[in-house]
């Protein structure tokens, strides 16, 4: 048997055994509200591309073990969740630390003792007594969901009890900034069992190591105050809770949907709103405003991640926040958006023609790329591998490329070299939570092989992951002319009819979507059908 044989039957393996982690997390399943669905039904694509998949290029890569939790999978994933009803409760902070606990005795058996983290604090910019924006740290959010500065945890294993500590009343701060939250409204908010002023940090760290000389105090390394003391703790480990957070992070419970579903039903209505405005716009700038202020008009304050208002050969650049260019004699603008809802972020893109009517080369570029989209979300289910959806996407735009002519030759052969990511450099999406990109991919940007070098999540999906699916192909010149000048790649590209393209600068479809035992759940509202978006730049 040769290694390569060897490499794709333990592949095979690993991808088909459930791996113990999730058998043992299995058990905290919540169930605030048990109705499972099955698949969902996907809008369906003008079809372009009748081919069947390549084998090759969907080559099982290297695995790393899946060790976040099987997921509750009924509870998180209902189509018709009721996000408003859903926000009403608290935000399940308790159930977070049971789950970080269990992953921490799966790695450690016998763990015992607590959970120390601090958020983040306030300070002020450097060179002026302005603050710098506050934003809290994600695995402190996760185990609190408390969105206010200096405050800390403590989770305590054996007895599952958590105090929030909160700092004292300042009375010079009150006259500038007002009262802060105090004590008693803390307990009422968050889902902790008790609230104790910062004062009371380091006395009940103290009690809590003297009673047991063999605990443990897990916390995460540089994120420990100088004033803090675990002199107390037999042992500390700054370690296993981030990675434990982390992984715990990457399948979300009904509540953390809800949160994702409510910043998508915000930014999808805020790139709708683009659209109306796209055709009375002069410049990106413009169409930055229209997106932000819906979204604040709406609520939310924060974006989740900077802006991308890309017009003409601009949306070529995959992260451009210049957003500063005239929309005169463009063909297309490329929308990159997602406001932020209670630290869960959106993240959705869209591409649309500025004067109403795409071209023909934009049109015939977008259905292929809708088509990509279309296809990898039908894949979707718990248990698919990313690369094969990722490789899937690749076939896609090579079929759709030969069609134009932009590409030439065997297909199988122009995926074996790799011509295509002259075309669609990026992965096709990634894991999205409290951070855009979020945690638990386990990405591999050192991978030798250029097709999966920038894919982040290289794993199994589990069901109640969400993960974004944002496939692409772009025209930008730094990219393609060194593969024009390589024959290992020119003589798979037509440059006469590339010619053609490169003022259609790039197309990205970007959708929010929930794993699910048997499909997939679709969070992105945001018009994408191509006569329908005209319809809508054209009557405003």
């Amino acid at each position: 048997m040769s290694p390569a044989v060897i490499v794709r039957s333990i592949t095979t393996i690993s991808r088909s055994a459930k791996p113990p982690i999730y058998r043992i997390l299995s058990r905290h399943i919540a169930t605030t509200r048990h109705r499972s669905i099955g698949s969902i039904a996907l809008p369906s694509a003008r079809t372009i591309i009748t081919t069947p998949p390549l084998s090759l290029g969907s080559t099982p890569r290297r695995i790393t073990t899946a060790t976040t939790p099987r997921s509750r999978v009924a509870a998180t994933t209902m189509a018709d969740i009721d996000v408003e009803a859903v926000l009403k409760g608290k935000y399940p902070a308790k159930t977070h630390a049971k789950r970080v606990v269990e992953y921490i005795r799966f790695k450690v058996p016998d763990a015992t003792g607590v959970l120390f983290l601090e958020g983040r604090s306030d300070h002020l910019l450097e060179d002026s007594d302005e603050p710098v924006h506050f934003r809290q740290r994600r695995p402190f959010m996760y185990l609190t969901g408390v969105d206010i500065p200096d405050c800390a945890f403590i989770y305590d294993m054996e007895t599952s009890q958590s105090t929030l500590f909160i700092p004292p009343v300042d009375p010079e701060g009150v006259i500038w900034t007002g009262l802060p939250l105090s004590i008693e409204e803390a307990l009422a908010k968050y889902d902790v069992d008790a609230v104790l002023p910062t004062t009371e940090l380091n006395p009940m760290l103290v009690k809590l190591g003297a009673a047991n000389a063999k605990s443990t105090v897990f916390a995460i390394a540089e994120r420990v105050s100088n004033n803090v003391t675990f002199l107390e703790f037999g042992n500390k480990d700054l370690s296993l809770l981030a990675e434990a957070i982390d992984e715990c992070r990457v399948v979300k419970d009904e509540y953390e949907i809800a949160l994702i579903k409510k910043a998508n039903q915000i930014s999808s209505a805020a790139h709708r709103a683009v659209l109306e405005n796209v055709r009375k716009a002069k410049h990106e700038y413009e169409l930055e405003g229209v997106f932000i202020g819906k979204c604040m008009r709406q609520g939310a304050k924060k974006q989740a991640y900077p802006s991308i208002m890309a017009s003409g050969r601009a949306a070529a650049t995959l992260h451009y926040v210049h957003n500063d260019k005239e929309l005169t004699g463009k063909d297309l603008l490329l929308i990159d958006a997602g406001a932020e809802w209670s630290t869960y972020a959106a993240d959705i893109t869209r591409t649309f023609p500025i004067s109403g009517r795409f071209t023909e080369q934009s049109r015939a570029i977008y259905e292929i790329v809708l088509q990509m989209q279309n296809d990898c979300i039908a894949m979707l289910k718990e248990g698919v591998w990313w690369d094969d959806v990722h490789v899937r996407a690749h076939e896609i735009a090579i079929d759709g490329l030969l069609s134009l002519g932009i590409l030439k030759g065997d297909r199988k052969e122009i995926l074996e070299a790799r011509t295509s990511t002259a075309f669609l450099p990026h992965g096709l999406g990634h894991y999205l939570g409290m951070d855009t990109h979020d945690t638990g991919g386990h990405p591999n940007y050192s991978d030798p092989d250029p097709m999966f070098r920038y894919l982040r999540v290289r794993r199994n999906l589990p069901a109640g992951s969400v993960i974004t699916v944002e496939p692409g192909i772009y025209f930008c010149e730094f990219i393609i002319r060194p593969f024009l000048k390589d024959p290992k790649h020119s003589k798979y590209i037509d440059e006469n009819v590339l010619n053609n393209y490169w003022d259609v600068g790039g197309v990205r479809i970007e959708d929010n979507i929930v794993i699910t035992k048997d499909g997939s759940i679709n969070l992105t509202e945001a018009v994408k059908d191509p006569d329908e978006m005209e319809k809508i730049i054209l009557g405003s």
